[in-house]
Formats: structure tokens, sequence, C-alpha cells
């Protein structure tokens, strides 16, 4: 709504967003999602009993309110997303009542006055998650998560890549180890998808070339912490390799280049309505993409004195943190790649690397210290992918299907997997993943 429309009669439906009585005059702040708009009530124009009852509404509440669009008389409205305007009430309509939101900006608790607020702890929000998702934060935060995913779709596509949508009840573990949520299918033995990993390279072994999917993932791991969840929303593909598995790299640079600048191109708006109640510094990163071997960074670890670093063995989560430090020191980045991990971090079907047995052709990549990506050139020989499947303590009777789709002439590929729900906690530094997750289950949630 703009001044263009300056002495039409509207009505809008909303929520309050926040009402404050003043004398003979109440002002009301009406929410749209992440837009707002301020409302001016005195009684020249209704009663002195409709000023009293508007200013005793309830925040939260859904209203249909009437009135005439004026200009500002004391210029623009600071406070409200439409600046340029002012409504004039002359009807208020209370459709539902509710009770106060829990919308309050971090910064306010750590002012002088902060101790007479009440913080809404996380547990308190995810058990009344409909109201907390009403707070323009969160309206954001969601609105983020589906750009994401437009932007991961958009740039895929404009590769080649195909769209594909993979079983999420499967035979057997697609990532080995125990992992996994078990289930009775019709009297067979059965179990949620840990990944698509399986049959997106058995759509690659089909001749689709290059495939993406966007879907549910599980993992039946009991992990209490701010970046694990037990269902997440995987941004999974996958790509045949001509030459090297530097092109798969190749692909994620540009991919996620197009995420980030198109975030904050085009979706600013909720990037400052999140950073108003949570407040973020803006993620940095390279163009290209920074590119680190893992041996590179076992060294910068070991030259800062970081002790227990393995160096044909995985990181640990504290040294990934001490990581991602260390390359924003020296390479001013928030986001970067680590590749040729040791064989003995990764899953059975990545490729090992063909100079020397101990590494292997993968890599992760990181935001803030934090791994988001893990992902690799996979092994697409059947007497190297059935030795490692048996070496990792994988039946191979469970993945007999996955087995024989490499006998009848397989092509080179790689790919990864990316949880979304991490990525959006990490471009706007939330500090938990249920923040980003609209329904979290976890090892103690499973409602509502």
């Amino acid at each position: 709504m703009t001044a263009a429309r300056v002495n039409e009669t509207v009505t809008l439906r909303g929520r309050v967003h926040n009402v404050r009585g003043k004398g003979k005059s109440a002002f009301l702040i009406l929410r749209q999602q992440t837009a707002t708009c301020v409302f001016f009530v005195d009684d020249v124009d209704v009663s002195k009993g409709m000023v009293k009852w508007v200013s005793k509404l309830e925040a939260e509440s859904v209203i249909d309110i009437s009135g005439v669009v004026a200009v500002p008389s004391e210029g623009p409205v600071v406070s409200c997303t439409q600046k340029e305007v002012e409504l004039v009430v002359h009807s208020v309509y209370c459709v539902s009542r509710s009770i106060d939101d829990a919308s309050r900006p971090e910064s306010d608790f750590d002012k002088e006055d902060g101790a007479q607020y009440v913080r809404v702890l996380q547990d308190t929000r995810l058990n009344y998650r409909v109201i907390d998702l009403r707070t323009p934060a969160n309206q954001a935060i969601f609105r983020v998560q589906s750009a994401v995913c437009e932007l991961f779709r958009e740039a895929l596509r404009r590769k080649d890549f195909v769209e594909i949508h993979t079983p999420k009840l499967i035979g057997g573990a697609s990532e080995g180890g125990a992992s996994v949520f078990k289930l009775d299918y019709m009297g067979q033995p059965a179990c949620l998808a840990q990944s698509p990993q399986l049959y997106k390279q058995m759509a690659i072994e089909a001749d689709m070339d290059r495939v993406f999917e966007i879907g549910p993932v599980f993992r039946a791991e009991n992990s209490n912490t701010h970046r694990h969840l037990c269902e997440f929303t995987g941004l999974d593909m996958e790509m045949t390799i001509k030459e090297h598995y530097s092109e798969v790299l190749d692909v994620l640079n540009d991919l996620f280049l197009h995420m980030f600048d198109g975030l904050n191109e085009r979706f600013k708006h909720e990037l400052e309505v999140v950073n108003a109640q949570h407040p973020f510094e803006p993620l940095k990163y390279l163009n290209p993409t920074l590119r680190l071997t893992f041996p590179e960074g076992i060294k910068m670890l070991q030259d800062h004195g970081v002790e227990g670093v393995d160096p044909l063995g995985d990181l640990s989560t504290e040294q990934e943190r001490v990581l991602g430090q260390l390359v924003k020191e020296k390479y001013d980045t928030d986001f970067y790649i680590l590749h040729k991990y040791p064989l003995n971090a990764r899953p059975f079907y990545t490729m090992p690397c063909p100079h020397d047995g101990d590494y292997t052709n993968s890599f992760d990549i990181f935001i803030r210290g934090e791994e988001i990506i893990s992902g690799a050139q996979r092994i697409h020989d059947v007497e190297l992918l059935s030795k490692r499947a048996v070496e990792c303590g994988i039946e191979i009777e469970t993945i007999q299907a996955y087995i024989d789709a490499f006998k009848y002439g397989a092509l080179p590929h790689g790919g990864c997997g990316v949880g979304l729900e991490r990525v959006v906690m990490l471009f706007l530094n939330l500090g938990n993943i249920r923040k980003t997750s609209m329904f979290p289950r976890d090892p103690r949630r499973l409602a509502p």
C-alpha cells in the first residue's frame, strides 16, 4: 500500500502486532506475515468505548479493520514496513482473540531494564509452535528456507539437472551403521531411508546424467545437539564425471554462489526481519570458493597447536570449528570446501584416491566452521564396490539391487547431500537447527 491510495477506504485482515492506548486515542499495528502497518484510532471518528476496547486487544488476535488511508502527520512511520501511510480507523471487528506473541528482539534482554521481560525458551516455543511461527522473524526464516529450495532448483535446472523422487521405504541401510529407523514392511524387514544416495546413483546408471532431489531424510542418531535432527530435508544432487571429481566441486561452487547471491539480492527484506530479532553478521564467501585439501587443513590445525588431530581419520566437531576460525582469519571467508578425505572417514561407496590408497576423492563443505555437505566420487566398479561394502560391515544381500545396477555398464559419477535446515541455520547464524525446522524431530521430540 502506497501514498497513491490516500483518501481511499480499505478493509484489511491481520494480526494485532502491537497496540498502545494514549488518552482519547489508540495506536494499533496490524501484521500480515512480515508486513506491518499502523492504525490511528481516536474518539473523533469512533466512540470512547471503542478506543478503550481497541486499547485492550491482545497481541496476536485476528482482526478485520476498516479505515481511510492517510499520510502520517509526523512523517514516515519508522516502526512499520508500510512507512508512507497510516489508516484512520472507522471500524474494528475481532475475528479471534489470542495471547501475547514471542517476537521480542534478543537485544532487549541485554538492556538495563531487560529483567522486566520474560524470555520465551526454546521448548516453550516448540510446544506452542503454531503461535511461535506467527512472529515476523519466523515468517521470514521459513521464507528464506523456501528461497533456498527455489534457488537450489533454479541453479541446477540451468545446468540440465533433472528432479527425481526416490523411495523413503527401503530394504537395507543406505549409509551403513546402526542409525536407521527399522520397521515391519508387510512382514519384511525394512527401514526409513537415511539418504537417497543409492537411488540417485541408480538414476545415473539409467543414463539420466544429472539428477537432484529435495526430500525427507531420516537418521536414528541419539544426538541432542544444536545441529542434529532425526528427520530433516535433504538437498541432494548426483552427476556423471567426465575426467575428474573436481567437476562436481565446480557445479557446487556455482550452485552455492547462486544461492548466497540470490538470498542477499532477492530476499533482503526477509533477512532484515530476521536480523531485527536475531542479529547476525552477513555470511562472507569468496568467488571462486576456497578449496583446501584435507592434509592442508590438518596442517593448519597442527600449526595452531590443536591436539588429537588424526591425519588419517575424521575431524571432530570442535576441530572443524577451530579450522573454520583459522580459515576465516587467513582467507576472510565463512564458506569453504575441504576435499580428499581419508578412506577410513568415508562411506563404503566412496571412490579411493587412485594415487594414494589412504585417501579418497571426497569432500565436505563448511559454513561458519560447521559441515553442511558430505560428498564424493562414487565407486562404479562392481568388484571394488562389493569389497568396500563388506569391509564396512554391510550385508551384500540388503543392497543387492544397488550392486546389480553397476553390472551393465556403469558411468563414473559423484555428488553430495546438503541439509536444508542446517544451511539456513548457518546462513542466518541462528545457533540452533530447531529454529529452521518448522516442526522439528529430534531424539526427544515427536510433537506437535
